[in-house]
């Protein structure tokens, strides 16, 4: 109650943060009129000029107004788009180690131009990560004009450049690259034989866009660098035949919501049975029941063309948030192997883990971390949390008018499809283009041949059909236009609207589920109504859904019981928009306790990982750790002391 009458009073913190930033802009645009006048050389005069000014104790902060302006007026200049004021905004909140939570369309990677130029002043680096290499690729051309123009280099980390290019690209002024190249740069580094080998120089400021998918997201997943073990892959197809024989919920049940396998005592009895062994928890046979378990997993909880994809002969997987491919990327554990044997592929080998990191503790190494993103207020507790990161949503330049219809829900999934094929008609019809977001592979292609029967033409993009991925995203404004695409995430391709698709009501977005979190939701609907154009969006589901099934069936079915639906008959109502936000909130939190658990156990790791790569770099600079070692001898003589003598006998 206290906390709503001091919000009346004094506004939101967003809105004072926002009150407390416009002095700032107005000072950025005041250097404007001065820097128009100038000549390219003499613009181009100011970046030493506020290196000499650094040298001479000056801080970045009180560089920013006129080094925002003069990237302001490069900006204009090279690229022909001038930063406007909500942008100045987003990049002072980059500055300041904040998120910047920005609309689709809002112009992001120009917002990251201004504080990336600012902070490399120092010489330090400045690292903006992406999260694909198309996106890095892309950037670094584009944006990398500015910082050219301005005097200042600018490189990419790309998969599969050798040492010397990393090293190049990692002395640059400003890098690009994605997350997993940096934190796999990290991890190899500090298996390097030499100082000279390393390629990374520090960690002084980065910019990471589409954080959320970074940092929430990608959270759960560690980067590992492993190599192979020495193990027989016949167990795998051995165990994969003993789980098809078991029975579900007589021999083992399957929790949905963890994703996990129970074998029950029944299971035990018959797997023992047919692996002709006395007791499966004798410690000499765990091994074995710790892989029937996962191949159990594979059978029952990992879908194809969901979770993988099976592609030249090997299990690839999709990554559930941006329906991308990870080629390179193995489930531990045994997963991937049982994977493997229930696909009739070849097995590779286990892998042991030589090194490991997660994304939480890579990026907190940072001096000053950033991100931004048009969905991060939903997860803006995870943020300070974890990273001790704000979030500050930062307003549109021009107002959204798109309109956003309630969710429609139906009983049976056939009954939905069959409904989003006559919607799609309908907006066909009409000429207005329509983005038909899925959750998975195996349902966009569903949908394509409902359509093919249709007789509708239209472009996919999943992981199966990614080669055009750009182009496809970047048509799919124009008149009449049909595109299905797999979870929108991080796609960073505007979608313009074409010749008289602003009279047809702008582009519709199509759900045609919802997905376990609200961010991905809003990704998808954020690809409409970009820079004030019109748009509309509509999800729709059914109560055979995963996200309804597993996490909110029985009080939606008991709303839809109480208003009396009938097959085929759908639902818009309130209380069932309610219903399944509750669901989405409830899973979100299921995933930040396991993102937390992971922390939790690699914090501990952490703590080990510093030190050792500490004492390893201090080696390979050839100190002297005469005294380390000595501390060391001495602990471990006092632990054999204590060990080995008779307490009564220290006491004496």
């Amino acid at each position: 109650m206290i906390e709503l009458i001091l919000k009346k009073i004094f506004g939101s913190k967003n809105e004072r943060e926002l009150k407390r930033l416009a002095p700032l802009v107005d000072r950025v645009s005041s250097f404007e009129p001065h820097l128009r006048e100038l000549s390219d050389a003499e613009l181009q005069q100011y970046t030493p000029r506020f290196k000499e000014r650094l040298e001479q104790g000056e801080e970045l902060d009180d560089l920013l107004p006129e080094a925002f302006a003069v990237a302001r007026e490069a900006s204009a200049r090279v690229l022909g788009m001038r930063p406007f004021d909500v942008q100045v905004i987003g990049g002072i909140v980059l500055h300041e180690g904040k998120i910047a939570e920005m609309k689709t369309g809002e112009g992001k990677t120009l917002v990251a131009v201004m504080p990336a130029y600012l902070n490399a002043l120092s010489g330090d680096g400045v690292h903006i990560v992406t999260v694909n290499d198309y996106l890095a690729r892309r950037d670094t051309k584009w944006m990398g004009g500015v910082f050219q123009f301005l005097g200042l280099t600018v490189d990419t980390i790309l998969h599969g450049l050798d040492d010397d290019q990393r090293r190049r690209a990692y002395a640059a002024d400003i890098t690009y690259g994605t997350n997993n190249e940096f934190g796999f740069d990290y991890l190899r580094d500090n298996m390097k034989f030499s100082l000279e080998d390393m390629v990374q120089r520090g960690f002084n400021y980065a910019i990471v866009d589409e954080v959320d998918s970074i940092l929430i997201d990608e959270a759960r997943t560690p980067l590992i660098i492993s190599g192979p073990a020495e193990e027989s892959t016949q167990l795998y197809y051995i165990l994969n035949r003993t789980a098809n024989q078991l029975k579900r919920e007589q021999d083992y049940t399957i929790d949905e919501k963890a994703r996990s396998v129970l074998v029950t005592e029944d299971g035990v009895a018959h797997a023992e049975k047919l692996l002709n062994l006395d007791n499966l928890y004798d410690p000499r046979n765990i091994e074995v029941l710790h892989h029937l378990q996962a191949a159990l997993k594979a059978q029952n909880i990992f879908k194809r063309d969901v979770d993988y994809i099976v592609k030249e002969g090997q299990v690839i997987i999709v990554d559930e948030f941006t329906g991308r491919l990870m080629p390179g990327r193995r489930y531990s554990d045994g997963l991937h192997q049982a994977l493997e044997a229930k696909e009739g592929v070849k097995i590779e080998n286990e892998n042991q883990t030589l090194a490991t990191i997660t994304f939480q503790n890579y990026f907190r190494m940072y001096n000053k971390l950033a991100g931004m993103t048009g969905t991060a207020d939903t997860e803006a507790e995870e943020f300070k949390k974890i990273y001790n990161l704000e979030v500050m949503v930062i307003p549109t330049h021009r107002k959204m008018i798109r309109d956003d219809h309630p969710d429609v829900i139906y009983k049976t999934k056939n009954e939905k499809y069959q409904a989003v094929v006559e919607e799609i008609k309908d907006c066909h019809e009409k000429g207005q283009p329509v983005l038909v977001g899925t959750t998975n592979i195996e349902t966009s292609e569903l949908l394509s041949r409902l359509l093919k029967r249709e007789g509708l033409k239209h472009e996919v993009l999943n992981a199966k059909h990614h080669e055009k991925e750009a182009e496809i995203v970047a048509k799919a404004g124009q008149m009449g236009m049909l595109t299905i695409a797999t979870n929108m995430a991080g796609r960073g391709t505007d979608i313009v609207l074409g010749d008289g698709v602003v009279d047809r009501g702008g582009l519709h977005i199509l759900g045609t589920e919802r997905h376990e979190s609200r961010r991905i939701d809003n990704q998808l609907r954020g690809r409409s109504g970009r820079q004030g154009d019109p748009g509309t969006s509509r999800f729709y589901m059914s109560l055979e859904d995963d996200l309804l099934r597993i996490f909110g069936s029985d009080r939606i079915k008991g709303i839809m019981g109480r208003l009396g639906m009938d097959d085929g008959q759908p639902i818009e109502h309130r209380m069932v928009s309610n219903a399944i936000e509750k669901a989405q909130k409830r899973v979100e939190g299921h995933n930040f306790e396991i993102r937390k658990h992971l922390l939790e156990y690699d914090n501990v790791m952490n703590k080990q990982r510093e030190v050792i790569y500490a004492q390893r770099r201090q080696i390979l600079g050839g100190e002297n750790l005469r005294e380390d070692l000595l501390e060391m001898a001495e602990e471990l003589v006092e632990d054999l002391v204590a060990e080995y003598t008779d307490q009564q006998m220290s006491e004496e």
